[in-house]
C-alpha cells in the first residue's frame, strides 16, 4: 500500500483557515456539502487536510460562506495551487517535525518578528554556537542527530541571506549575550555574527538591557510569522516538548501588540550594537 504523504504546514493551515471560515457563515458540515455539491466526507477530509483541495473549490467555498475579503480569499487560492514540498522535507525521517513546520513557516513568512529572552534566535546563531546548543537536548542526541539538526539549522538561514530578503526582526534580552555556551571563543564568534547581522539593511536587531525590569511576555521566547494577509499570520512558542502554533484572531493580535511593546522599550539597533560590542569585549 502506498503511503500518503504527510500534509505540508500550508495545506493544514488552508485546511483550518476553510473550516474557521464554515463556521463563522454558521453552517454545520452537512449543510456547505449540500451548498458545495459535495458529501460531508469530502468536506471533511478537505477540512482536516488529508485530502487537497483546488483553487476554484477554495473560491467557490468562499463564495458559499459569504467571505468578503477579496485578498484573503486570493492568499487562500495560492495555498491551494502551491503543492510544492521545500527543502526541509529531506529531514523529515531525522528531525522532530516541529523543526520541519517552523522552516517551511519562516520560507513563506513576508516578514519575521521575534523576542527571546534566554537564547540566541537560531536565525542569527553560528553553526559552533548551534552545535552546543543541540548537544544539550534532553534525551540527549547522539552525535549524527546533532549534526542533522546544526545543518537544518543553518539552512533556515537562508530567508535572511537570500536575494531581496524579507524583513528580519528580533529584541534579544541581555542575559542571553552573557550565556558562553560553547565557551569564550564561541561565544565571541556568535556576538560578532549578531553584530555583522545588524548591520544589513533588512535586519533589525535590538536589546533589552537588564535596566528595563520587568516587560511584557518576559518568560517566553516568541517566533511571529507575518503570512500575505495578516489573517493568515502563526505565532510560534517554543516549550519543553516541542513547538506550539498559534493562529486564532485573539491570539495573533495580542502578539502582535505584546511584540511592539517590547521593541519600544528595547534599545535602539545603533545603541544594541555597541552593547553587544561591550559585552564581547568582557569574554
Amino acid at each position: 500500500m502506498t503511503t500518503r504523504p504527510a500534509p505540508t504546514a500550508r495545506r493544514i493551515r488552508l485546511a483550518t483557515e476553510l473550516r474557521k471560515l464554515r463556521e463563522r457563515a454558521g453552517l454545520t458540515s452537512t449543510e456547505a456539502a449540500k451548498l458545495l455539491g459535495t458529501s460531508s466526507g469530502q468536506l471533511s477530509n478537505v477540512e482536516s487536510a488529508r485530502f487537497g483541495v483546488s483553487a476554484e473549490r477554495v473560491r467557490a467555498m468562499a463564495n458559499v460562506y459569504s467571505c468578503a475579503n477579496p485578498p484573503y480569499v486570493d492568499a487562500l487560492t495560492d495555498m491551494a495551487v502551491d503543492k510544492t514540498r521545500g527543502w526541509w522535507d529531506t529531514y523529515r525521517e531525522v528531525l522532530p517535525s516541529g523543526l520541519l513546520v517552523l522552516a517551511e513557516l519562516e520560507h513563506h513568512a513576508t516578514a519575521i518578528r521575534t523576542a527571546f529572552t534566554a537564547h540566541i534566535p537560531g536565525m542569527l546563531q553560528t553553526a559552533e554556537h548551534a552545535r552546543e546548543i543541540f548537544s544539550q537536548v534532553i534525551p540527549a542526541p547522539t552525535p549524527p542527530e546533532v549534526e542533522h539538526r546544526v545543518a537544518h539549522r543553518i539552512r533556515r538561514q537562508d530567508v535572511v541571506f537570500r536575494e531581496d530578503p524579507n524583513p528580519y526582526s528580533t529584541v534579544i534580552h541581555e542575559a542571553a549575550l552573557h550565556m558562553q555556551v560553547g565557551g569564550p571563543r564561541v561565544a565571541r564568534a556568535q556576538l560578532q555574527h549578531l553584530i555583522d547581522m545588524s548591520q544589513r539593511k533588512h535586519v533589525a536587531l535590538r536589546v533589552l538591557p537588564f535596566g528595563v525590569g520587568a516587560f511584557p511576555g518576559s518568560g517566553q521566547s516568541i517566533n511571529y510569522l507575518c503570512g500575505s494577509v495578516p489573517e493568515l499570520d502563526t505565532v510560534q512558542l517554543d516549550q519543553f516538548h516541542g513547538p506550539v502554533l498559534l493562529d486564532a484572531e485573539a491570539h495573533l493580535e495580542k502578539y502582535r501588540r505584546l511584540l511592539n511593546v517590547v521593541e519600544a522599550t528595547a534599545l535602539s539597533p545603533a545603541k544594541s550594537r555597541d552593547l553587544i560590542r561591550s559585552i564581547a569585549r568582557t569574554f
